[in-house]
């Protein structure tokens, strides 16, 4: 072997060497994906050099990969296109979790040209590494031509599968992290925010609109009667029927509002920049899909809800955190002490 020979091996050692310690550095410091994903994947194009690489995930409810993270020319025409599982070299890859090296998509009888087709890419090779964590298959990393003149090579298959391990666990590590956080903000039984989170959501929104001028909105609920449901269907029912209106509310908030079950069968809703006739809007809207339901219609019960609601407005009816919510608490009594399912903004 000549000297150039050896210094080109060496330098190809020093970046793989480069590439594990950025993976065991991630591994010990970051905890959520994006950084997971930041650290080791993009140090990953730095090394193997692909024209377009991507990082598709298993959504196991469907069945299917989704575009994670698309980098390359092609990104925003790809990203939203789907794969079922077992379809083309990523599907194939995450069905069987082994790893596939495509010198050329010519010869290769699982590749589809569905992408290609849709994005206008000319796919020539492929390396494709499913990310497996306990012979479970978390997603696949693709990644598409090489930029240089050397091909993907067994030796790329061997490093990216080492790579590919490691990242895996990573990503566990980071959704686990995640979940636990999610667990120390969420109520059990409806699935929306804990009363603790929504103090802290609050007062962020204050700090938020002082610093912006701004305003926003929270709408605080309280079901009507429903002592009614305990004592007639019992303390499980009911607890499952504070389950359901918890989805329900989830399923009508815009994109950016958020809900919390404050206590009981009490629920807050924040609006941010709302303003009170928007707020008063919605919250129509939601009192007439709350009436409109039949609750355990499947089980023959057909439980029927109304609600008592009070809507307050930052800063217009309150100056902080504990005035605002104080203000949508007494309008939300006002109506359930007189004549219930109904709003009172003022």
């Amino acid at each position: 072997m000549d000297y150039r020979s050896k210094l080109k091996e060496f330098e190809t050692i020093k970046k793989r060497i480069g590439i594990f310690n950025e993976i065991g550095t991630t591994l010990t410091s970051s905890l959520t994906i994006n950084e997971v994903i930041e650290k080791i994947f993009f140090k990953v194009v730095e090394f193997f050099s692909p024209e377009n690489w991507s990082l598709l995930l298993v959504d196991e409810e469907k069945g299917e990969l989704y575009f994670e993270i698309v980098v390359g020319e092609v990104a925003e025409k790809i990203k939203d296109i789907r794969l079922k599982i077992g379809e083309g070299v990523a599907g194939w890859v995450a069905k069987t979790g082994k790893p596939l090296l495509v010198p050329s998509v010519d010869d290769e009888p699982r590749f589809t040209r569905k992408v290609d087709d849709v994005s206008r890419f000319a796919t020539e090779s492929i390396i494709c590494i499913p990310l497996r964590i306990r012979n479970k298959v978390l997603g696949v990393i693709e990644l598409i031509n090489k930029t240089d003149i050397m091909p993907f090579h067994q030796y790329d298959l061997e490093i990216l599968t080492t790579v590919a391990d490691y990242a895996a666990i990573a990503l566990e590590n980071a959704r686990n992290y995640e979940q636990v956080q999610k667990l120390t903000i969420t109520d059990d039984l409806t699935g929306l925010y804990n009363s603790r989170h929504l103090h802290s959501l609050l007062q962020l929104e204050v700090e938020r609109c002082k610093h912006e001028g701004s305003f926003f909105s929270i709408i605080f609920f309280d079901l009507d009667n429903f002592k009614q449901v305990n004592d007639t269907h019992g303390h499980l029912m009911g607890s499952r029927l504070l389950g359901e209106v918890g989805k329900l509310v989830a399923n009508n908030l815009k994109e950016d509002h958020c809900a919390a079950r404050y206590g009981g069968d009490e629920y807050v809703i924040i609006l941010p920049s709302a303003p009170k006739n928007e707020s008063l809007e919605f919250c129509r809207h939601l009192q007439s899909k709350l009436n409109g339901e039949k609750f355990f219609s499947e089980e023959g019960l057909d439980v029927h809800l109304t609600a008592s609601f009070g809507i307050a407005t930052f800063p217009d009816d309150a100056d902080s955190k504990d005035k605002i919510l104080h203000i949508a608490d007494e309008r939300m009594y006002k109506i359930k002490d007189s004549h219930k399912d109904g709003i009172s903004s003022s």
